[in-house]
């Protein structure tokens, strides 16, 4: 059974295929060089042929409105859901983090779709080491004015604030980074407020303006488990541009490995990190991969 649906949930386009379904974008989706990319998001399917129908559609659809590319899954953009995981180790699934059958990645690649970005998940059970180069990045940093301090939980709306003035210029290098309105970012971040501990979140700043952040949030999905929580998830890990500010990501990861063992855990997962972003570089001082996830493209031609 095939029907097709225009939403009014930021999308262009919903198709179903049976019980497969997928949402389109394509008049604001991220940019790419060369290209006119065309997303497909919010993917579910409950078998390979209705899987390979709906994307056949889906790509259908998108070259008809111009797109050379098509790319997914992706909710739209990058600050929204997207990803597969496509070796899952034998790690758990932790908080925040994307989920998917197992072979929805192998009907993707069945449909025509190719590797478009890798992304890695890492894990250290060791909180105590430092990185040798943090202290002398530290004095450097403390020389110039630059401090670091834990969140202001009852400052949350004032906070988020000074962190999205950080991302929105940090993030602007990333791949397939799109802006987003303040009032957005802020309301991803006020949907997890009873989950902030306010110690493993890391504010760097200088001369009263933030120039750093870490984001760091304790692994529910262990109690969800009936586990103890022992993990934090190192979220996300930003600093704005520039050699005078050379070192800080490092020295951030190193504060809150500090202040997530000051409070008992035992174990920092470093989330879903781009296989070029710098804090890859950083988590590989500490963490071993557990977990890799996979964006998916196709031509349009």
């Amino acid at each position: 059974m095939s029907n097709t649906t225009t939403m009014d949930m930021g999308e262009d386009l919903r198709l179903r295929e049976g019980s497969a379904e997928v949402s389109l974008w394509w008049t604001q989706v991220p940019p790419m060089e060369g290209e006119r990319p065309g997303v497909i998001g919010r993917f579910s399917a409950g078998t390979e042929a209705e899987a390979s129908a709906v994307l056949a559609r889906a790509c259908t659809e998108l070259k008809a409105r111009g797109c050379t590319l098509a790319v997914g899954p992706m909710n739209g953009n990058t600050w929204r859901s997207y990803r597969l995981v496509t070796e899952a180790g034998d790690e758990p699934a932790f908080l925040l983090e994307p989920s998917n059958p197992p072979e929805w990645p192998g009907w993707w690649r069945a449909a025509g779709f190719g590797p478009l970005a890798e992304y890695y998940s890492s894990a250290t059970e060791d909180l105590v080491t430092r990185d040798a180069r943090v202290d002398g990045v530290a004095a450097r940093m403390k020389a110039a004015g630059v401090t670091v301090r834990a969140f202001r939980l009852e400052e949350f709306e004032a906070e988020l604030e000074r962190i999205y003035e950080v991302s929105v210029v940090s993030f602007q290098s990333n791949y397939l980074y799109t802006p987003l309105p303040k009032e957005a970012f802020v309301a991803q971040y006020r949907a997890i407020r009873e989950r902030v501990r306010p110690e493993l979140v890391l504010l760097a700043e200088q001369a009263g303006q933030p120039v750093g952040y870490v984001f760091a949030v304790p692994d529910y999905a262990q109690a969800a488990r009936g586990e103890k929580v022992t993990t934090v998830i190192v979220k996300t890990l930003a600093v704005l541009p520039g050699r005078q500010h050379a070192g800080l990501g490092a020295w951030l990861l190193a504060e809150v490995h500090a202040a997530a063992r000051g409070l008992g855990f035992t174990r920092a997962i470093h989330a879903l990190m781009h296989e070029t972003n710098k804090s890859r570089n950083l988590s590989a001082h500490y963490a071993k991969t557990i977990r890799r996830y996979t964006l998916f493209s196709k031509r349009l031609g």
